[in-house]
């Protein structure tokens, strides 16, 4: 029978058991071969009676065991290359690309680095309640696809405004940054010199990159009309899934590489034709006709799918663009080169 993971009343097999839930079969198989029978019968027990693990129980576990890796002294393995080696042989390269960038977040203790674990909705609430120069700070040093969640369930009186905030933050005294950071995570999760460079226009892009297109679309017409030369300059560097036509047919089949079908399928759902027949030129003949007959079957598909589709798309291609290995532009730039 299933039991409920309390956090204050972990034990010992249950903390291995949720650590080789999360690394996967491949692994947890591996880490038995060094177990004594009895070690065996009770991790394995504790995990057959996990169904969830809630997020701040596997921070928790997670933390612990960072923690524990970092003493050399006090682990048999290679620490960190052992760490490594688990992450590249159990997990895929994007995932595990995440995951390094979140261990070194956590190494720096950067500031919001826990709003990776916490419910985005009740994060959203607390941030609202926030003077509105406070959620501009916030949201500057959140990850950007949590930003851009918040930024979305901000009333359209405020987002414009907040968006300016954003692009006019510059350096943040690092003691309130820290208070706002504490505040925050006590009220949100309950447990208890140099600034911060934060804000700017790549950090509104970057953050508008990962909204809906609603909310995109009320920022930018504000904006537009207030703010006329910067709702320019923001143009410029937004790259948006339209934008795919412009990269050239190399770019394009490493990107196709990256997305499922049921992905791509949603995504050009409301592409325009020009997009359609790029994507289409760019797989095999198989693989195009096999695209056109989901398209034709799908019937109706929400616009939030879609928008979420082609935002997997952008982040799969943007990716490649970090690796070096493509090379994007935003809106009205021609010169797209691999």
């Amino acid at each position: 029978m299933a039991k409920k993971l309390d956090l204050q009343n972990l034990k010992g097999p249950q903390k291995a058991a949720i650590f080789l839930l999360v690394m996967g079969e491949e692994y947890s198989s591996q880490a038995f071969k060094l177990m004594n029978d009895s070690e065996i019968k009770r991790v394995a027990a504790a995990m057959s009676e996990i169904e969830q693990i809630p997020p701040l129980v596997l921070n928790s576990v997670m933390e612990e065991f960072m923690a524990n890796y970092g003493k050399e002294n006090e682990l048999l393995i290679g620490g960190e290359n052992f760490v490594k080696n688990v992450i590249d042989t159990t997990m895929d390269k994007n995932k595990a690309k995440s995951i390094y960038r979140e261990i070194e977040e956590r190494r720096r203790e950067l500031p919001f680095v826990w709003s990776r674990d916490v419910d985005i909705h009740a994060l959203s609430s607390h941030i609202r309640q926030e003077h509105p120069q406070t959620i501009a700070m916030i949201l500057a040093h959140l990850p950007s696809e949590i930003a851009a969640e918040i930024l979305s369930s901000i009333s359209d009186e405020q987002k414009a405004d907040i968006a300016v905030r954003i692009v006019q933050l510059g350096q943040v005294p690092e003691e309130i940054v820290r208070e706002v950071d504490e505040a925050l995570r006590t009220r949100v999760v309950k447990m208890g010199g140099a600034g911060h460079e934060a804000g700017g226009i790549q950090t509104l892009v970057d953050i508008l990159n990962n909204s809906g297109k609603a909310t995109e679309e009320v920022i930018m017409q504000s904006l537009e009309e207030d703010h006329s030369e910067l709702a320019n300059e923001i143009k410029s560097l937004m790259f948006t899934f339209e934008d795919l036509v412009k990269v050239d047919d190399k770019a394009m089949r490493e990107i196709l590489k990256k997305v499922e079908s049921t992905v791509l399928v949603r995504a050009i759902k409301t592409a325009s034709e020009t997009l359609k027949q790029k994507i289409f030129g760019n797989l095999s003949t198989r693989a195009a006709e096999m695209l056109k007959e989901e398209l034709e079957i799908l019937g109706p598909v929400r616009l939030a799918e879609v928008e979420e589709a082609q935002q997997e798309v952008l982040k799969g291609a943007k990716e490649l663009e970090s690796e070096g290995k493509i090379k994007l532009g935003g809106k009205g730039k021609e010169d797209v080169l691999v």
